[in-house]
């Protein structure tokens, strides 16, 4: 098994949230379709950003949710890394980003604050997100995705590019608290989050290995603003604000 040089059976994997977007852009209004919303260059700088910080990371594999915010986010990061660019982006859905019902709300800072309380309730029995899906399916699929990865050979190193919601339920998971935990993680804008894995055969005997510790080394690393001086909204708060 690949390890991180200097270890036994560790991985690690660099997961990151996409750059800033526009939800409320003309098209996204006429369209409906939220999901397919780009970067706006303010989100391509934040993305650049981090990828600068990672130039010298030398990543194994590289993934998305496959939404274009995603996407975009991985592509900007492995332009900037010269022992990347052999790397092709793979796509796992399972990191898509938590699917909401119906959202109403008179203004987008009450529709920030509905977000907010959604997932400060997430670990009630049943709780989803607006109505659409139940929290605990989707850290359910993208525990998964994560697992997925963390057993396939011949890596120690990846790039995943995620979603606030997803990269909650995944820090909340690795904590050892679940969705009881995920409130209290902050997932600014193209974000970098460092997580380490060490990995031990499996107890049964089977092939494979299995998760004996994991471990948050980073949180919420903003390179364009590693002080976080004047970020003084929450993300959900700043990217639903009126500019």
């Amino acid at each position: 098994m690949s390890a991180l040089p200097g270890t036994t059976g560790r991985r690690r994997i660099y997961l990151m949230r996409h750059g800033h977007v526009d939800y409320f852009n003309k098209q996204v209004l006429v369209d409906k379709r939220v999901d397919l919303v780009p970067l706006t260059p303010l989100g391509r700088e934040q993305a650049d950003a981090s990828g600068a910080a990672l130039a010298h990371v030398r990543f194994d594999r590289a993934f998305c949710s496959g939404l274009p915010r995603t996407r975009e986010t991985a592509e900007r990061v492995i332009a900037a890394n010269a022992e990347a660019a052999h790397l092709t982006i793979e796509v796992d859905h399972g990191l898509e980003e938590i699917k909401g019902g119906v959202q109403t709300a008179k203004s987008r800072e009450e529709l920030a604050a509905r977000l907010t309380f959604e997932f400060d309730q997430a670990a009630r029995p049943g709780a989803t997100m607006f109505g659409g899906e139940v929290f605990a399916d989707a850290l359910a699929r993208s525990r998964r995705s994560i697992e997925r990865l963390l057993g396939q050979p011949g890596w120690h190193t990846s790039l995943v590019v995620a979603h606030e919601g997803i990269n909650r339920l995944l820090l909340g998971w690795m904590t050892g608290n679940g969705l009881g935990a995920i409130q209290s993680f902050e997932q600014d804008l193209a974000c970098i989050n460092i997580l380490d894995f060490d990995l031990v055969p499996r107890a049964d005997g089977g092939e494979g290995s299995e998760i004996a510790r994991s471990i948050i080394k980073a949180v919420n690393l903003t390179p364009y603003n590693y002080s976080k001086h004047g970020m003084n909204l929450r993300s959900i708060e700043a990217i639903f604000a009126r500019t």
